[in-house]
């Protein structure tokens, strides 16, 4: 039975996973096929993609050198097949990244071009553009998994233990290329972002995109390593970690360790295909974008659903947990099909919650926006007042989605087998959520190509149309990431324990009346406001930078407001790309060096640290992403004339409150969710060290 199992139940992954990557080949061929537009277009689409190429080049160039040396330290304190894991999992995250980033960069044109022909065929093209990144992200991530246990077991003969343990390195690769990503992306876009705006909105009065602003080629650059690049980078590491936890898990918390581990790559599995038939459905004859595309998303969730209970009726219909406090618990089908349910359910809540939150349709933005009225402060408070708030909503739907399926899955230590369960539901879904937020830039960056390139005003109108939906997009999609980390995290948190009982032979616990735990637990609130603070500081250092740059080319040249000057656009994407390969080191290492710090101190601190960096980290994470997405939004719904429009007090102050809120939901808070699995893969491959 366990041959049969992992012939086919690997096989089964792989094939889908390499129906995920042809997916994106095929897709990629009919997308470069469409035209790319007039000559001006071309060229501005290629100063774009040169910009993003060569930041994306330096930026893995120094994550390289950070790579060989924790390649180098993996090996003396795990052993070469997890090193070699995790030189898999860094090289497989920086590959999904960098071919959908070279895919966007190409699509923002040929978006822009097919707008000449309305919504449907502009939806058409700026959707698959997104995704191609989308299905790379799924397929590479279930690939990696799948393909190195296949040969680690098939081939090289380890031991299934050996095979999972592993894994855990190339979780680790995946995460410190996202964290890198994240972060370095997040810099650079923001900086840009910030220059572009201070100036060339405010002081000079001009739209964001025009071509007299030298600033704005780095934002169209920005948006897509940021976004494109770090966003995959991200998904990547959240569905490859996730699948791994889960694995981990099972063969720690069953008799049957084949089937367990199977049992998550093969949702992963039957959710692609699901999420391929789910693309087919993003068409809108009445031109509702917003809901083509949510409609996709709703059709890859059904078939999810339904292909779930076949695949854990074949996995999971004779397994049983080990022995938990002299009793043995057979766990129903049925329950653990529902746990997976949980998961795409509480999905659509994080998605209605965000959207409720960031979209110019309900009152947070509104409320945002009108108090832009009477100034800056104003604006400030209010769009920080509607970030806290909406923590609340999703920590309740996380909390019942975690009791829930904790509960389903029998309650106790194999409880949290449950949630492993419901966290592999929402990543079903990774795919579409990848596209939508990929089809953000690539919609923005189309804009901008409109703007520069003097299309017609009709084109301009199908650009905003479709950004302004995109601009939600990644707002809803930022949400969906965090909830994703809060539960894999959970889950590796309990992988943490349970290693660390075994290596130490007993039972580990970690109770808040006990000093180091609480230390701990503060500890991690420290490395989440640390994080977040360093992140914060070098958009506001790099984004000066590009402020005094505009002022300076303003200043020495004339002509460029007259349209006689030509801008020096190469500046601005230098200085920014320098400043986000500076910046970027610090806060990434900080959640790997405190770790490692505090494990080698203490065990129970170490265990509070972790909880401490989930708990802090997702009301973090939620409160920048949230707040930062009300005051983009808000901005945007001035900018359509609403509370003065462009050009007014109102606006002015909304500017200015976007700015702040643009390091918030586009560095710092995305960059949280990586830094949480950071810190508890480190501590699971130090367990060596520390026991």
């Amino acid at each position: 039975m366990s041959s049969f199992l992992t012939d086919h139940g690997v096989v089964v992954a792989l094939v889908c996973a390499a129906a995920a990557v042809v997916y994106g080949l095929v897709t990629t061929r009919a997308l470069l096929a469409l035209s790319p537009g007039n000559e001006k277009m071309q060229s501005i689409s290629l100063a774009v993609q040169q910009g993003a190429r060569a930041y994306l080049n330096r930026q893995y160039t120094t994550i390289a050198v950070v790579g060989v040396v924790l390649f180098a330290a993996l090996i003396p304190i795990q052993n070469l097949a997890v090193a070699c894991g995790f030189l898999v999992g860094g090289v497989l995250s920086g590959a999904a990244g960098y071919i959908g980033m070279n895919v966007s960069v190409r699509a923002n044109a040929r978006v822009a071009e097919s707008a000449r022909g309305g919504v449907a065929p502009a939806l058409s093209a700026a959707f698959r553009g997104g995704a191609i990144t989308g299905m790379l992200v799924v397929g590479l991530a279930l690939l990696g998994v799948a393909g190195y246990y296949g040969l680690l077991t098939a081939i090289v003969g380890e031991s299934e233990r050996t095979a999972v343990d592993a894994l855990i390195g190339l979780g680790f690769g995946g995460s410190l290329i996202s964290v890198f990503a994240r972060l370095g992306g997040g810099i650079f876009t923001k900086a840009a972002d910030v220059g572009a705006d201070l100036v060339g909105k405010v002081e000079a009065g001009i739209p964001e995109d025009d071509p007299r602003n030298p600033a704005t080629i780095a934002d169209n650059v920005g948006d897509n390593v940021g976004d494109c690049a770090g966003m995959a980078a991200d998904l990547f590491e959240t569905y490859a970690v996730t699948a791994v936890a889960v694995i981990l898990l099972g063969v720690l918390t069953f008799h049957e360790s084949t089937q367990v581990v199977l049992y998550p790559m093969v949702l992963g599995a039957v959710a692609i295909i699901a999420s391929i038939l789910g693309t087919f459905a993003v068409r809108s004859a009445s031109g509702n974008v917003e809901r083509a595309l949510y409609q996709g998303l709703a059709v890859a969730g059904l078939l999810s659903a339904a292909a779930f209970y076949p695949v854990t009726k074949w996995l999971m219909s004779n397994v049983s947990f080990k022995a938990v406090g002299g009793q043995v618990q057979t766990p129903s089908v049925g329950d653990f099909y529902l746990c997976s349910v949980i998961g795409i359910a509480v999905t659509a809540f994080l998605f209605v919650i965000t959207d409720y939150y960031t979209s110019t349709r309900f009152p947070p933005v509104k409320k945002t926006a009108k108090a832009s009225i009477t100034g800056h402060a104003t604006n400030i408070i209010q769009g920080f007042g509607s970030g806290l708030q909406a923590t609340a909503l999703p920590a309740i739907v996380l909390a019942l989605g975690v009791l829930g399926s904790w509960k389903l899955a029998g309650g106790g230590v194999q409880g949290i087998y449950g949630i492993g369960v419901a966290a592999m539901g929402m990543l079903s879904l990774a795919g579409l959520i990848v596209a939508l937020d990929a089809f953000g830039p690539i919609t923005d960056n189309a804009g901008g190509i409109a703007e520069m390139a003097d299309l017609p005003e009709e084109v301009r109108k199908v650009t905003d149309r479709l950004d302004a939906v995109g601009n939600t997009t990644k707002a809803v999609t930022k949400g969906y990431a965090i909830g994703s980390a809060v539960l894999a995290g959970l889950v590796l948190f309990a992988d943490f324990q349970q290693v660390l009982g075994e290596s130490s032979h007993e039972a580990i616990n970690f109770g808040i009346n006990e000093p180091p735990v609480l230390i701990g637990l503060l500890l991690g609130g420290l490395m989440v406001c640390l994080f977040a603070s360093l992140s914060i500081e070098a958009v506001g250092r790099a984004g000066g930078a590009v402020v005094e740059e505009v002022r300076r080319q303003f200043r020495e040249k004339p002509g460029i407001m007259e349209g006689t000057d030509q801008p020096d656009y190469a500046a601005c994407v230098d200085i920014v790309t320098r400043t986000a390969q500076r910046e970027m080191i610090l806060p990434s290492l900080l959640p790997i060096v405190l770790t490692l710090i505090i494990g080698l101190i203490d065990q129970q601190a170490l265990g509070g640290l972790l909880i401490g960096v989930i708990v802090v980290g997702l009301f973090f994470a939620v409160l920048m992403t949230a707040g930062g997405g009300a005051w983009d939004n808000a901005k945007k719904l001035i900018e359509d004339g609403a509370f003065g429009g462009k050009g007014s007090e109102a606006h002015a102050a909304s500017v200015t409150g976007d700015t702040v809120g643009d390091p918030f939901k586009d560095t710092a808070g995305p960059a949280i969710n990586p830094m949480i699995k950071v810190a508890n893969i480190v501590a699971i491959l130090i367990i060596p060290l520390i026991t």
